[in-house]
């Protein structure tokens, strides 16, 4: 197909297709003339992929880049996958040293029970640590008594998860299911946590009890 095509297919203004070509985030057509060049559905696809990320997963250019040239160097589909879910993640763990080991030791243990290896220097693993941190220092320790119940849970949620992409047969659609599934799945899980929290309450605050 040609330019206008491919933006037909695609949903996607030439201007833009043309702007993510020249910033490597999905390869150029097939030149046939000067002034022409071919597309087909690898395009198309590619362009779906370059979408999510940006506007469902909010990665900058230069982290779809780095999705775009994993894909590209034909890497494998677990590395492509951590290059993505690496970019999702914003690092939380501005603590001391002391108060880090602390919180490393508490997922570590509650890790263990899910068979989860824990890097230390982990995007993923800086965030909780930090979160965890977050939690002791305003008083809220109760829910860190809880933490390997939520590992358990989690770990459930992401078995679902990856079981999802198992019949996925491009790398694209693998990325760009897991990134959309990443980010929707995590305001789906969000409210049914308050919709599952609103039940409880009536449950234990009910219309018996004076204060309700």
């Amino acid at each position: 197909m040609r330019m206008a095509e491919l933006s037909e297919a695609s949903g996607v203004p030439i201007p833009t297709i043309r702007y993510y070509v020249r910033e490597g985030l999905m390869p150029p057509g097939e030149h046939t003339s000067p002034n022409q060049a071919r597309y087909d559905d690898t395009h198309v696809r590619r362009l779906k992929l370059v979408r999510a990320l940006l506007e469902i997963g909010g990665l900058s250019v230069a982290e779809v880049r780095n999705v775009a040239q994993a894909i590209d160097s034909q890497a494998s589909t677990l590395d492509i996958l951590d290059v993505a879910h690496t970019s999702l993640i914003t690092p939380k763990s501005d603590v001391d040293d002391e108060t880090r080991k602390w919180a490393l030791t508490m997922l570590q243990q509650a890790a263990k029970q899910v068979d989860w290896v824990i890097e230390p220097d982990d995007k993923s693993t800086e965030s909780i640590i930090g979160l965890l941190c977050t939690l002791q220092a305003i008083g809220h320790g109760g829910l860190l008594d809880e933490l390997e119940g939520y590992v358990r849970l989690v770990a459930q949620v992401a078995q679902l998860d990856i079981a999802a992409l198992r019949n996925l047969k491009t790398a694209e659609s693998i990325v760009e299911s897991a990134v959309v599934g990443t980010v929707l799945g995590d305001a789906l899980l969000s409210s049914l946590r308050k919709l599952g929290q609103q039940n409880e309450s009536k449950k234990l605050y009910g219309a018996d009890d004076p204060g309700a």
